[in-house]
């Protein structure tokens, strides 16, 4: 709710993604997902998640500044996505995200 106020909001195809910094841990970034009914069936969804927190955990988490913290709107069209192309989207998003916070100066 709080990056959703106050966070930098960034729109694909398949996702919406919300990022802010964490004030209380310096040394960790953040991730939540959600992903709901609109998506697919519980296998679709939970594969969804899996894929977007392998991507943050491999390539996601260097590219953003520290102490960041991230959430994931996955839309319907998210659970027909391959992994290459989930990846492609969020490194597009965590480019940009991660130049308007820094900008931000936040």
């Amino acid at each position: 709710m709080r990056l959703q106020r106050n966070g930098v909001r960034f729109q694909s195809p398949n996702f919406v993604l919300y990022a802010g910094n964490l004030d209380h841990d310096p040394a960790r970034s953040r991730l939540g997902i959600t992903v709901s009914r609109r998506v697919g069936i519980a296998v679709v969804r939970n594969r969804v998640k899996r894929r977007v927190r392998e991507f943050f955990r491999k390539v996601m988490r260097t590219e953003l500044p520290p102490r960041t913290s991230i959430v994931v709107i996955a839309r319907s069209g998210a659970g027909a996505l391959e992994s290459a192309a989930i990846g492609d989207e969020l490194a597009m998003a965590a480019r940009n995200i991660s130049g308007r916070i820094v900008g931000r100066g936040d």
